[in-house]
């Protein structure tokens, strides 16, 4: 039978700090910065097909663009005596 050294729970839960959690820590955060640069060479010929030009702009600009605001029309209201 095993002799138990009364490990609680919390304890046997959590990693052992040392030189091995470092090395865990920098090859997972390296791999991750690998992917992540792999996947940016991947999609960049994508990203860079279309270049922002300003006759672009003017005819996005036109699909927004609502003329001059309407003048403000004031109607006498029943409290003001008109004038």
């Amino acid at each position: 039978m095993a002799i138990s050294r009364g490990l609680n729970a919390t304890r046997a839960r959590q990693g052992r700090f040392g030189v091995h959690m470092f090395w865990v820590l920098a090859v997972s955060t390296a791999l991750a910065a690998l992917a992540l640069f792999g996947a940016w060479s991947w999609r960049a010929d994508d990203l860079n097909s279309t270049l922002p030009s300003k006759a672009g702009a003017a005819r996005t600009a036109q699909h927004f663009d609502m003329g001059e605001p309407a003048a403000l029309q004031n109607t006498p209201s029943s409290t003001q005596p008109a004038q």
